[in-house]
């Protein structure tokens, strides 16, 4: 039987995420003719989500959060200490975790979604501690986290995640780390690790072809190719998952992984650095639970909405 909820949201919402601003009109509107009552926090930063959360979650019955995959990811961790199930408005550049749970992109289908009460419980990724959805990552992208102009990734979008790519690229140099799984060490030299807790990353590439955001499981892959325009071979297998059968590229499958490398290096979870070297991966499994289209799967069950 449906369990029956109340009718309070906390909408955090970031102004200064890429549609930030355009997104929360639409959702205050189908949020409150559906007889919703909308309390407004915004926020500036990524540490102040958690905090408002923590601060306010007695006076709501649901925390939706409007923001990127980082807002969403650092919403975690007190998402799951207070026990309310998350609302998702992608208003991000690359919304890869609203993509993976079918949210639509659309703010006020997004709200749609929300409003019929469907749910589903997802696992959570922690690297050190901090919470991630979709895919951590040591080299590369981490790179490429670090010297994103925002001011860019607003205005471009995509298009400014490419062109900051190929710098990167060009410059790109491997470096030796230590993956120790189950006990047991291999050591690596490489461009990139990423550690995917979802199933998609980086604006629709697949961590791994069978990966799925609540099986209970890690794909761990690492770019061990000696010349790095190989990638540009590799681009349609990064987007269908199916990268591991390259010899350049070690995947491995697990729920808790060890990265040492010589020198600390940054790490980015869901487009943010939160950590660095050396780190352990692991993985909470349906720590979360997530509103998503009725046809998410037999995973799902309907929330009830009643007014008070």
């Amino acid at each position: 039987m449906p369990t029956t909820i109340g009718r309070r949201v906390l909408l955090l919402h970031n102004a200064k995420a890429r549609q930030g601003e355009d997104a929360l009109q639409p959702v205050r509107t189908r949020f409150e003719a559906a007889g919703l009552k909308v309390i407004v926090e915004p926020f500036e930063n990524l540490p102040e989500i958690a905090r408002d959360i923590t601060r306010l979650h007695q006076t709501a019955d649901m925390v939706v959060v409007c923001g990127g995959d980082g807002s969403i990811s650092s919403s975690a961790p007190a998402v799951i200490e207070s026990g309310l199930p998350l609302g998702i408005i992608p208003a991000g550049t690359a919304n890869d975790l609203a993509r993976t749970l079918s949210i639509p992109i659309d703010f006020a289908a997004a709200a749609d979604v929300i409003v019929a009460g469907h749910t589903r419980r997802i696992d959570a990724g922690l690297v050190n501690g901090h919470a991630f959805f979709n895919v951590a990552s040591i080299g590369l992208s981490s790179e490429l986290a670090q010297k994103l102009d925002p001011a860019i990734k607003k205005r471009f979008g995509r298009l400014g995640y490419a062109v900051a790519a190929l710098r990167i690229l060009a410059g790109a140099r491997r470096f030796r780390a230590r993956i120790i799984e189950k006990g047991q060490a291999a050591r690596v030299k490489t461009y990139q690790i990423a550690i995917g807790n979802g199933r998609l990353y980086g604006g629709g590439n697949v961590v791994e072809e069978t990966a799925a955001i609540d099986d209970g499981t890690l794909d761990l892959y690492s770019l061990e190719m000696t010349n790095l325009w190989k990638l540009a071979l590799m681009v349609r297998a990064f987007r269908s998952g199916t990268h591991g059968a390259w010899k350049e590229v070690r995947t491995a499958r697990c729920t808790e992984f060890e990265i040492e490398t010589r020198r600390p290096m940054p790490i980015n979870t869901d487009g943010e650095i939160v950590t660095a070297t050396p780190a352990r991966f692991q993985v909470l499994p349906e720590a979360v639970e997530v509103f998503v289209p009725s046809e998410a799967g037999p995973g799902s069950h309907a929330l009830r909405f009643y007014h008070r």
